[in-house]
């Protein structure tokens, strides 16, 4: 049976749009319908606060008493972000944990969205049991990574933005999912792309399980047997709302107090 010591809400806030529900983190699975907004043009941080409040009013999730999980696209150390993907550059240098808190009336937890996929997806999904140095990428907007070794994630890995070879343009911009509807890739020529990134990432770091997720990874046969790599790469088991549950995980392990939110805490490497 759910408590509320094992409930949490997560809100997975992206370029083009902003998710939540309510979790259930004794199986990482959604408690509710997942609830999605469009993001704010130009994603201005009042903007996004009132975005966010809509998805939780409409949740009906206003309950300060209920963890409160927030994933969004930036660096993020002690509550502050530290760079802003596809969104505004107000975000660089801003106090977003506390603008949050003060803005929803409640405590929350504030992380960057690719690290806070890996943790639901080393928690729940396909990282779980799995030794060694595991890298978990979002294919969408941009290219969002989480690094986790041994299930430990280590927090603010930016492998989406390593520069191609004589190129001006980062990976990131060159084979994010956003390129495809961009140029109109084939799955094919998208793939080529992602050839290139993914034999770059296994050169320099030698991991032991690539795991894909965003919303593409739904299509994952499509484009993940077209890869040639020595290292094994599979879907993300929870896709599209990893960003969700590792973000209710994470705003139980700060909340702490039960087995649950221990577990998830042991999960982030103390490296900020």
């Amino acid at each position: 049976m759910t408590t509320q010591a094992t409930r949490a809400v997560g809100v997975d806030i992206g370029g083009t749009g902003i998710k939540g529900a309510l979790v259930d983190l004794e199986g990482g699975s959604l408690l509710s319908e997942r609830v999605k907004v469009a993001t704010p043009a130009g994603a201005e941080p009042d903007d996004v606060l009132a975005a966010v409040q809509t998805v939780l009013d409409t949740l009906g999730v206003t309950d300060a008493d209920i963890p409160l999980g927030v994933a969004f696209p930036a660096i993020v150390k002690h509550g502050r972000t530290l760079s802003a993907a596809n969104v505004a550059d107000t975000w660089v240098g801003f106090e977003a944990e506390k603008f949050f808190e003060d803005g929803l009336g409640r405590e929350i937890h504030f992380a960057n969205d690719a690290d806070v996929a890996g943790v639901a997806e080393a928690e729940y999904g396909a990282a779980r049991d799995v030794d060694g140095l595991v890298l978990l990428t979002t294919l969408g907007t941009g290219i969002g990574t989480a690094l986790l070794h041994d299930g430990v994630l280590i927090p603010n890995s930016e492998l989406g933005h390593l520069q191609r070879a004589n190129k001006s343009s980062d990976f990131e911009h060159w084979a994010a999912y956003s390129a495809v509807e961009r140029e109109q890739l084939s799955w094919h020529k998208w793939a080529r792309r992602l050839q290139r990134y993914y034999s770059h990432l296994e050169f320099v770091l030698s991991p032991d399980l690539f795991i894909v997720g965003g919303g593409v990874s739904k299509h994952s046969e499509h484009f993940l047997p077209l890869l040639d790599l020595q290292t094994p790469i599979v879907p993300a088991v929870h896709r599209n709302n990893a960003g969700i549950i590792g973000a209710a995980a994470l705003a139980l392990a700060h909340d702490g107090g039960t087995d649950a939110s221990a577990a998830a805490g042991d999960l982030v490497a103390e490296t900020d």
